[in-house]
């Protein structure tokens, strides 16, 4: 076939592209060839709308093992010769067509770039998105996307600990799927997705080959519009029994020492293994197709470079030690095969039944090496007029102060998300320390030491849409804030930048700023930004999701003995708000969901106050002053001092202190608070410590029996707010249920 401009345009490349190309080759590329590149340019591998912004995080720390980005995850240095793993990405996409594959696989995808460095993954966290619960698209999508994630855990056998999920208009259409995988390894069991050493055997291992996925790169780097369901194919097709084989059959292979470099088949599939792993060596690669095993016969050249079908690894292996590789996939019963091998010349080459079909070189398909690099414009959303010119004096304080309190607890932002994290299996492996002892960030043991790791997801996306930089700021501060409540010191960041398309200067706005404002929080809390992903078109029909650049952080706990949890112990502790009260409903679920405010401002926020609210809470934990610490987030006071006295049926007794509007002391979302809980034996020792580090904080009560009172007002039994906020989410999905 004729290869024109117009070609290369319905592949999803620029004309400016298509000229670059033919100058990389001195020659019009082939269908194959432009197909490669065209995964490989995508904005999914590439980066080439964000590249310029990510390098200006800070990506560098003394306990970072490996620079940011150098290899499929980043991996930090936890002592006694153990590093810790992390990774969170997306499957918005995917999941927005077929929720239960897209998600099961989004699961799989990111457990792969765990263990093709060498560890095993432990935990699993996710933080989802998806528009009004009361809308069928909605709860069916809820359902799909539960069920997969669920699925694919369960059966791969690494339990899923933490997560989120919020519920917004803005993603009904384009439903957001963020997947995270922490795992740990010993020093001198990682592995690198490098080629190197001419002659040396290039296997491909795992699932067989098939036509699911293809695409699947370019097909995330486009919106989602009512004819995207033709684009089905490209979701891909999970199988979870054979991933955990993959798993221990990779795990077992490297302390052999046979292997050279290892490389996960994600996005775009084997034309993005052999070009990142021979661009990375400065190598190249001859790669014959026809070895490759495969589920359909008569594959296309460009099917097999571009096919995602899953569950599937790149090896580099020492020449000669071949039958090694072949014993380790043959005990597991793994497809195993070796498709080529590596060259000098830096020239990929893929041969079909003898006959070269493709010709390339690897460092021109990469970000880092020729793909394209773009520098977006972008201006002031005009919405943040409206944000701007929000007066709170507008909204009139109720009089109704408990009824408001009950539409609160039950907002589906706020209330428990029991229905989905039931269907997860968290105890697997017997590592997670938070099913009956809740933290503000779940806690798992590194087993065979005394360590424990604090992990955590956090974006309130409202917040990063009334102020992109402080919203960002505030995304990276609430995840130290909920490793520090946990007895955790942050260790590093990994990110899910989810936006709008980036030809949007509005949407480009949106992204700059929260890439500035996480880069402020990440150096003040020393938590480089070890790696990522970034996934724009993300849009709804009438324009952007709500910007959300989800963080994953994870943070060391060196004995776990250190641990802190959420909730109050005992009746009779006195129960204190470590920060500031303010007069402040900005962008809160209160303002937002009860009185129907779009456009607020972000809640108060201050970088310096919130690292020394911070800086003392970790003090307080590690001297044993404290019982239990809770950071006031979503629904604010009221909501974090239910949330402290489910766990044990312990109510509170508190009263308003601040000169402030009571909807503001109870609901109001200003950040840089906990609320912690003391024997009364330890009150004067927390509270000198607090003032000479010039903290602010203030009395609110005592915990109770099971009563709530608030000033002096009788507002029931803690038994009746729990109830509200645990099924206030599987009332609407009963409903979902009762149609299936």
């Amino acid at each position: 076939m004729e290869i024109t401009v117009e070609t290369a345009q319905k592949l999803g490349l620029l004309p400016e592209e298509f000229e670059k190309i033919k100058t990389i080759l001195g020659r019009t590329p082939n269908f194959n060839e432009l197909s490669a590149y065209s995964v490989m340019w995508s904005e999914h591998c590439s980066y080439k709308n964000s590249i310029k912004w990510l390098k200006t995080l800070p990506r560098e720390g003394a306990k970072l093992l490996v620079k940011a980005g150098e290899e499929n995850a980043g991996l930090a240095d936890i002592g006694d010769g153990w590093g810790v793993v992390f990774k969170i990405e997306s499957h918005n996409h995917p999941s927005a067509i077929e929720p239960f594959q897209g998600a099961a696989t989004g699961v799989g995808g990111i457990h792969r770039d765990i263990f093709t460095m060498g560890a095993r993954p432990i935990a699993a966290l996710n933080s989802l998105r998806f528009g009004k619960i009361e809308e069928e698209k909605t709860r069916h999508l809820v359902n799909g996307i539960v069920q997969g994630i669920g699925h694919y855990g369960n059966c791969f056998g690494v339990p899923t600990v933490g997560g989120e999920a919020y519920f917004e208009e803005c993603y009904h259409t384009n439903p957001l799927v963020n997947a995270m995988s922490v795992g740990v390894v010993k020093a001198g069991q990682t592995v690198s997705a490098t080629a190197e050493g001419e002659g040396n055997p290039v296997f491909i291992v795992g699932s067989a080959t098939g036509k699911d996925g293809i695409g699947g790169a370019a097909f995330a780097s486009a919106d989602i519009t009512e004819s995207s369901v033709e684009d089905l194919p490209a979701v891909q097709v999970g199988d979870p029994f054979q991933e955990k084989k993959l798993l221990e059959a990779c795990l077992e292979l490297i302390p052999t020492g046979a292997l050279v470099g290892m490389q996960d088949m994600g996005a775009a599939g084997i034309i993005c293994s052999a070009s990142e792993t021979s661009a990375k060596g400065g190598v190249g690669m001859r790669i014959e197709l026809d070895r490759v095993p495969t589920r359909q016969q008569h594959m296309k050249v460009w099917e097999l470079l571009l096919s995602e079908s899953q569950e599937r690894m790149l090896l580099i292996v020492k020449k000669g030690r071949e039958k090694e590789v072949y014993q380790v996939f043959e005990k597991w019963d793994l497809p195993c095969s070796q498709i080529g091998k590596v060259t000098t010349d830096g020239m990929l080459r893929f041969y079909m039944n003898g006959d070269l079909e493709a010709e390339m070189p690897a460092e021109s398909l990469v970000l880092g090496g020729g793909a394209p690099v773009y520098d977006r414009e972008f201006c002031e959303p005009a919405y943040l007029a409206k944000v701007k010119a929000f007066d709170p004096a507008t909204i009139p304080v109720p009089n109704d102060l408990r009824a408001v309190a009950e539409k609160i607890i039950t907002i589906p932002n706020i209330a428990s998300k029991r229905w989905i994290y039931t269907q997860y299996d968290s105890m697997v492996g017997t590592g997670n320390t938070s099913t009956n002892a809740p933290s503000d960030a779940p806690i798992v043991k590194v087993k065979g030491t005394t360590k424990g790791l604090a992990v955590t997801t956090d974006c309130n996306s409202r917040y990063v849409f009334a102020d992109p930089f402080t919203g960002c700021m505030i995304a990276v501060s609430e995840a130290a804030r909920n490793i520090v409540c946990s007895g955790g010191e942050p260790l590093g960041v990994t990110n899910c930048l989810n936006f709008g398309n980036p030809y949007d200067p509005e949407v480009y706005y949106q992204f700059v700023y929260a890439i500035k404002g996480m880069s402020e929080a990440c150096k003040k809390f020393d938590t480089p930004v070890t790696g990522g992903n970034v996934s724009f078109y993300n849009q709804h029909p009438k324009g952007a999701i709500y910007p959300t650049p989800t963080i994953g952080m994870v943070g060391l706990l060196g004995d776990l003995h250190d641990k802190m949890t959420l909730d109050f112990k005992q009746a009779g502790d006195v129960i204190y708000l470590v920060g500031q009260s303010r007069d402040d409903i900005n962008s809160s679920e209160y303002l937002h969901k009860l009185h129907g405010v779009e456009y607020s401002p972000v809640p108060h926020f201050d970088l310096e106050e919130e690292y020394g609210v911070q800086q003392a809470i970790s003090a307080l934990i590690k001297n044993k002053v404290i019982s239990s610490a809770h950071d006031v987030s979503e629904g604010g006071l009221f909501v974090a001092l239910c949330e402290s006295g489910f766990n044990r049926d312990l109510g509170f007794n508190v009263h308003r202190n601040a000169p402030v509007r009571p909807d503001a002391f109870w609901f109001g979302e200003a950040q840089s608070r906990v609320v912690v809980s003391v024997s009364p034996d330890n009150t004067d020792e927390m509270e000198a410590a607090l003032r000479s580090e010039g903290v602010p904080f203030e009395r609110l009560g005592v915990v109770t029996e099971g009563a709530v009172v608030a000033d002096r007002e009788s507002w029931g039994a803690i038994e009746e707010w729990k109830e509200k906020y645990d099924t206030a989410i599987e009332k609407h999905m009963q409903h979902e249920e009762a149609l299936a």
